[in-house]
């Protein structure tokens, strides 16, 4: 491990520690997710969770829309900005964590808030007619900017979306293998989106990187 990554390791341990901690539920799912999961860095964990919870609460949003659930640790995290009649819609291709998700929600103050759908995002966007305040991309990086292009005429004038992993550990800064399709993905999407007229954007090198989005 280099010098740069133990120094890494250390400020986001020195961060943790000196931000509020994960509720006991939250917690619960974060530990549940690493032991009884194949990739558990997928969960937003505190700093990230806690990130999603500000920009919420700072936006009080009444339709926000998530793609690519996991193991619901983020929505319920943003579920605590919704609004009294907001609702949260997040959409999760694997069948598998239904079960997992669906407990933790019931266990979350804003459950009534939270909708779970199962099935391809790519087909259950179009079902969903809302006008979203806050979106929140974090799926299958190779549908990046179909789901942006997808979801942004739905977007209020305003709205944000924020995208993860758009640093994808580094590798858009490097020449992209032809075999790579993530990180060729991730690479177009990013360009796609600082070329974008209808949009502004600030990447963050947060965790492996969000990209923030308003719609002008």
């Amino acid at each position: 491990m280099s010098t740069f990554e133990l120094i890494a390791q250390d400020i986001e341990a020195y961060c943790e520690d000196h931000s509020t901690p994960e509720t006991a539920l939250l917690y619960r799912l974060y530990r549940q997710t690493h032991l009884e999961t194949i990739n558990p860095r997928m969960a937003s964990g505190q700093l990230q969770g806690l990130f999603l919870a500000f920009i919420a609460r700072m936006m009080r949003p009444r339709h926000i829309l998530e793609i690519g659930t996991f193991t619901g640790y983020s929505a319920i995290c943003l579920s605590e900005g919704l609004l009294p009649d907001g609702e949260l819609h997040t959409i999760e291709m694997n069948v598998e964590y239904e079960d997992r998700i669906r407990a933790y929600f019931a266990e979350s103050e804003h459950a009534s808030q939270l909708h779970l759908h199962i099935g391809d995002a790519r087909d259950l966007i179009r079902t969903l007619n809302y006008s979203w305040d806050l979106v929140f991309i974090d799926a299958d990086k190779e549908d990046y900017t179909h789901y942006y292009e997808a979801i942004l005429p739905n977007v209020r004038k305003g709205g944000f979306i924020l995208a993860d992993n758009t640093l994808w550990n580094g590798k858009v800064t490097h020449s992209v293998a032809h075999n790579d399709k993530d990180t060729q993905a991730i690479t177009d999407f990013n360009r796609h989106v600082q070329e974008d007229p209808r949009v502004r954007n600030l990447l963050l090198p947060f965790r492996d990187g969000i990209m923030m989005i308003e719609k002008l």
